[in-house]
């Protein structure tokens, strides 16, 4: 799981056609290719954006009267644009002074929330030079928020007892194949049916992108895409090479790697992040993993471990269990600022409370004091169930082996058994087969930046993008999950500034610290 935006973090610290695609993307020939323009010529009616919050969040950063929303009109599926139609919401701050277009913004996930994205980044991206030259706008992605079709397969109280998707690296327990196919018709019926549901994922988003760019009246695209954004914006890259003018891709997703294989380096990822924790914790006094860093996973399991049985209360009365627990320290790891947080969090629970991970787990899964969840981790499965490949359950158990080996924090002491992939009774296979980018087709310049010790989207997936698409790479040194235009390092805003406003790439061995 990838979370949106490095979305935990800014809560709590502040086509061409004719081209060749993305494997198992399929590319539109000058004659096939639908005629779009119905949709490209759509006048968008911009309101106040009280209407489309959907959580209570998003009720209180979307009074600001700086922002304005929209809803476009797509075809639900690209193939048939007479057909039924999606509507994707979208937030847009105006540019404040000499406009050159639209920044869209996609803030990761993926089932992140453009439109709360750019809520929340807006005290620092407005006084940006950034928000003087740019309208800047976030939009819901299928399947998430305000946009049609929203997936939400389960109930806030399902949610709250543990049945939902789970916001950690590890399968999901789906025990057999009913179980799977009641996954399924529940994700496809709170979608509008199983053909919306078939129809939630990037191959459409990277369409909708481009109607997106259109309708602001954008004869190129200006992009700014976080964590799996970087692999939503490769995409429209290679699919639409023309019709792109500068492309910012933060926190990037491996090209190179399969799904598992990403999955498993995420969770290398997040062991070196606790690692590192660990390292810092016991060297000091009043640690709760102990004194000796080779021995902090072993005092971490004996810590939570008993939540399995024995979940400790809270304030709110809920009791945190053992997969909440893990949750918020999983969270808690994507940053090195939010560090602190997850060992008072541990020291809580030694001490028998457990109202700080519960917190982290609530800001995770996007639980507001209301008891309702956001769609999240809803949004996030049903993405990935079209976009990736399904596992047998013996690959689901493989998998489990190779998070563990990975990350030993992740194992919770149970044996590892086979279940049933989450996606395995999915309505249609998956819309692509093979790397979701090819480096086969010439795009422009495009600026990837990478934090050396990010433990969600590890530093080689940024080398292996900008080399795939012969862009130029920004190494950043820290430890925490995307840097740009989070106004945290004014070395890499400036660069990100330049490139974005004037076109200006640093220079190929470019570095900034955190």
């Amino acid at each position: 799981m990838v979370i949106a935006a490095v979305g935990l973090p800014l809560l709590l610290v502040a086509t061409a056609c004719g081209r060749p695609g993305p494997a198992g993307v399929p590319q539109e020939t000058a004659s096939s290719a639908p005629d779009l323009t119905q949709f490209h010529d759509q006048q968008l009616a911009f309101e106040p954006c009280a209407p489309y919050a959907t959580t209570l969040a998003d009720e209180a950063l979307f009074a600001n009267e700086r922002f304005d929303c929209a809803r476009m009109q797509v075809p639900l599926d690209y193939a048939d644009p007479d057909g039924p139609r999606a509507e994707i919401a979208l937030l847009r701050m105006k540019a404040r002074g000499e406009r050159i277009g639209s920044l869209v913004v996609n803030p990761g996930g993926p089932g992140g929330s453009g439109m709360g994205h750019v809520a929340t980044m807006a005290p620092t991206l407005d006084p940006m030079p950034i928000g003087e030259r740019f309208d800047v706008v976030g939009f819901d992605p299928r399947g998430v928020g305000a946009t049609t079709p929203r997936v939400d397969c389960f109930t806030s109280a399902e949610d709250d007892r543990g049945d939902g998707f789970n916001g950690t690296l590890t399968p999901e327990d789906v025990p057999d194949a009913r179980a799977a196919e009641t996954i399924a018709q529940r994700c496809a019926d709170s979608a509008g049916g199983e053909q919306a549901l078939v129809h939630i994922g990037t191959r459409e988003t990277v369409q909708d992108l481009d109607v997106l760019r259109a309708v602001l009246g954008d004869e190129q695209l200006s992009f700014l895409g976080y964590s799996y954004g970087t692999e939503l914006g490769a995409v429209y890259a290679e699919t639409f090479p023309d019709n792109l003018r500068a492309m910012l891709l933060d926190g990037a997703i491996d090209p190179e790697l399969s799904g598992v294989e990403f999955t498993v380096s995420q969770a290398a990822g997040i062991q070196r992040a606790f690692d590192g924790m660990a390292a810092q914790c016991t060297s000091g006094p009043d640690c709760p993993l102990g004194t000796d860093p080779t021995r902090a996973v072993e005092t971490y399991h004996a810590l939570l471990r008993p939540l399995q049985d024995n979940p400790v209360p809270t304030t709110d009365g809920r009791a945190l269990t053992y997969e909440d627990a893990v949750t918020g320290v999983f969270a808690g790891l994507y940053s090195e600022a939010l560090w602190p947080v997850v060992l008072r969090g541990l020291s809580e629970v030694a001490d028998g409370r457990g109202d700080i991970l519960l917190a982290l787990h609530d800001l995770y899964a996007q639980r507001g004091p209301d008891g309702h969840y956001g769609n999240m981790l809803e949004s996030f499965r049903s993405i990935r169930c079209m976009d990736w490949p399904r596992r047998t359950p013996a690959e689901q158990a493989d998998q489990l082996r190779q998070v563990r080996e990975a990350a030993p924090i992740m194992d919770d002491g149970t044996p590892v058994t086979e279940s049933y992939h989450e996606c395995a009774a999915w309505p249609e296979p998956p819309s692509r087969t093979g790397p979701f980018v090819t480096g086969d087709v010439d795009v422009p310049p495009i600026l990837v930046t990478s934090v050396t010790g990010d433990p969600a989207t590890p530093h080689q997936g940024g080398i292996n993008l900008a080399r795939t698409l012969g862009g130029t790479l920004l190494t950043v040194d820290g430890a925490q999950h995307g840097i740009a235009l989070l106004g945290q390092s004014p070395c890499v805003d400036q660069i990100a500034t330049d490139y974005l406003i004037d076109l200006t790439l640093p220079p190929a061995d470019a570095r900034c610290e955190q």
